[in-house]
């Protein structure tokens, strides 16, 4: 399976402002916007750190997942929430050739943590040989920063606050996420019940 980000999040979207004032800069930290640039670069960073430890979209925007099997043939889980519309269902054959499912095939199970694709009927649309089905969806909390809700907007500056203040630092570890962030995604995050099991 393949997630693809379709249609990333545009740069008037980040809240460059807000970061501004949360690192408290004021108008003589340097002329015009010369590090918006800089600023909106840590806010993306933040934000898909955010979003990869939650598996949830902040801003609304398309994906599309590849699938070459179904582990389910009456349900799909998406892996990525909330989802605000599935938009197409393509069947990929061998040789690349694309047909649409109809759309009254399946429907959107809305969920927290997992929204699934379910079939109307028995099964959801047969995988051709050597081929993929493609999912087509509209995932995110809001189209725009005021939206998202208020823990995450904070972690996002928080985390981004944290990468502006220790950019020059390399012996941070990768997988660094400050304590404070961490305490407001956890309610977010996937509920693991075992091996593989998400609730």
């Amino acid at each position: 399976m393949m997630l693809i980000e379709e249609t990333p999040v545009p740069d008037a979207a980040l809240p460059v402002e807000a970061f501004k004032a949360h690192l408290r800069l004021g108008s003589g930290f340097g002329p015009g916007d010369v590090q918006d640039a800089v600023l909106a670069s840590f806010l993306r960073a933040a934000l898909a750190a955010v979003e990869g430890r939650t598996g949830k979209a902040l801003l609304t925007r398309g994906f599309s997942q590849t699938v070459n099997a179904w582990r389910q043939g009456g349900e799909h889980g998406l892996p990525i929430a909330p989802v605000v519309s599935v938009t197409r269902v393509e069947r990929v054959a061998q040789d690349g050739t694309r047909s649409d499912v109809d759309a009254s095939a399946y429907w959107l199970e809305h969920d927290t943590h997992q929204p699934k694709l379910r079939a109307t009927a028995t099964g959801l649309p047969a995988v051709p040989s050597n081929g993929a089905v493609v999912i087509s969806f509209e995932a995110g909390f809001a189209a725009d920063w005021d939206g998202v809700p208020s823990d995450l907007r904070q972690a996002v500056l928080m985390l981004a606050a944290h990468y502006y203040e220790y950019r020059h630092d390399t012996g941070l570890s990768d997988g660094c996420m400050p304590f404070g962030v961490s305490s407001l995604i956890e309610r977010y995050k996937h509920l693991r019940l075992g091996a593989g099991v998400m609730r």
